[in-house]
């Protein structure tokens, strides 16, 4: 007989298992809101589907009577922009103390120690300290997700060029290539599949930060509107705000994904063996 740890579905089946939870939390959602709307049609904390299309009309499709804006998109829009500009430059500022500091010992031996306690600095508890010195505006909440995402990418970008083959390094130098020339285009083509797969693990920590200065100092954004809908208990507002924030994630995730398969088909060859 088998065992279980040596059995690997078929694709198919793979598809089926990863549904059959999916559905099973979709029934039980429909089954508690059934239950309880039909004890009080009022209740707000499970509301029905058709409530929260209601609500997602209101909030896609009709303008605001106070603003003129469309909020949903208003608050897409604006979450999406901080999100972009703090992963972007957190990915910049990883990949540059990741690699120098991987790719140079004098490097490492002075930034690493500094890099790993700023890596073990909880971000949140900076967050008063940012408003404080850097204002209530854009500039605060993108410092926020950059101090709490680049450490992150940085450390596990040194640590990827630590373990490339030295052989490599030793090749390059026989054929006369500089440090420069070696860090350009010996180190930085190797660890690039890497940065995007960093920056993909570290999506989720980086709407963490996000929705978290949102929900304190902003007056627009996801995060925003669902604590401020929570005062009246509005779940048919904050129950698809939450899972649009979820599906926005996975579309990005899938994205850099692919543009990690298309720019280098090379890193992903042992995934199709």
């Amino acid at each position: 007989m088998k065992k279980l740890v040596n059995f690997t579905p078929s694709r198919p089946w793979a598809w089926l298992l990863g549904v059959i939870p999916l559905v099973l939390v979709i029934g039980l959602y429909i089954w508690g809101s059934n239950a309880r709307l039909a004890e009080n049609p009022n209740d707000k904390l499970l509301p029905s589907f058709s409530q929260m299309g209601n609500a997602m009309e209101r909030m896609a499709l009709q303008p605001s009577k106070r603003s003129g804006e469309y909020l949903f998109w208003t608050d897409t829009a604006a979450s999406l922009r901080r999100l972009g500009l703090g992963i972007a430059i957190a990915a910049v500022v990883g990949l540059a103390f990741g690699l120098l500091t991987g790719a140079f010992p004098v490097v490492n031996a002075s930034v690493s120690p500094l890099l790993t306690v700023i890596s073990l600095i909880p971000p949140l508890a900076l967050l008063p300290i940012l408003f404080i010195v850097l204002g209530l505006d854009e500039l605060s909440k993108v410092v926020l997700i950059v101090i709490g995402v680049a450490p992150f990418i940085a450390r596990d970008l040194q640590k990827h060029t630590l373990e490339l083959p030295r052989e490599m390094l030793v090749k390059a130098q026989t054929l006369g290539a500089n440090s420069l020339q070696i860090l350009l285009r010996v180190l930085l083509p190797q660890i690039m599949p890497r940065l995007i797969d960093a920056v993909r693990l570290s999506l989720g920590t980086g709407w963490l930060f996000l929705i978290a200065a949102e929900a304190i100092a902003a007056t627009d954004g996801l995060g925003y509107r669902i604590f401020l809908v929570r005062r009246y208990l509005a779940m048919d507002v904050i129950i698809p705000y939450v899972f649009w924030i979820t599906l926005l994630a996975f579309l990005l995730d899938v994205a850099l994904a692919w543009f990690s398969r298309v720019l280098y088909p090379w890193h992903h060859r042992s995934d199709k063996s």
